[in-house]
């Protein structure tokens, strides 16, 4: 069993920046890819980033990329997402999920955050 929790939303002007961190319960964080998804009022939930068990492979949205950055520390069992150049458009709630041996986009995570709110003002 993992339990994941995030941090790290709030309320920002366009062009800002914030990092979200998801901290994982357990000794076998290092098992788990990591993906972060987000979902805004009316809509589905969405794949965002993920980052493989080792943190050497990520994969990230067309919407997100070049602007976000998946980074993960085993040592600390958290995993990471830098959020720069925010945009209205990245109002969602942003949740963190794990995998267990397995990660990227289209997967069925095992566990999830329970998220966390990024507000981004105009």
């Amino acid at each position: 069993q993992v339990q994941l929790v995030e941090s790290g939303g709030g309320l920002v002007q366009a062009g800002a920046s914030l990092r979200l961190s998801c901290a994982a319960s357990g000794r076998t964080f290092r098992r788990y890819g990591m993906g972060w998804f987000r979902q805004a009022p009316g809509k589905e939930r969405e794949f965002v980033a993920a980052i493989s068990m080792s943190g050497v492979t990520t994969n990230y949205a067309d919407s997100v990329k070049g602007r976000f950055l998946i980074s993960r520390d085993n040592a600390k069992s958290t995993a990471y997402l830098q959020m720069n150049s925010l945009k209205p458009e990245d109002t969602a709630v942003y949740y963190c999920a794990a995998e267990e041996g397995g990660w990227g986009p289209g997967r069925n995570y095992d566990y999830w955050g329970q998220g966390t709110q990024v507000t981004v003002s105009s």
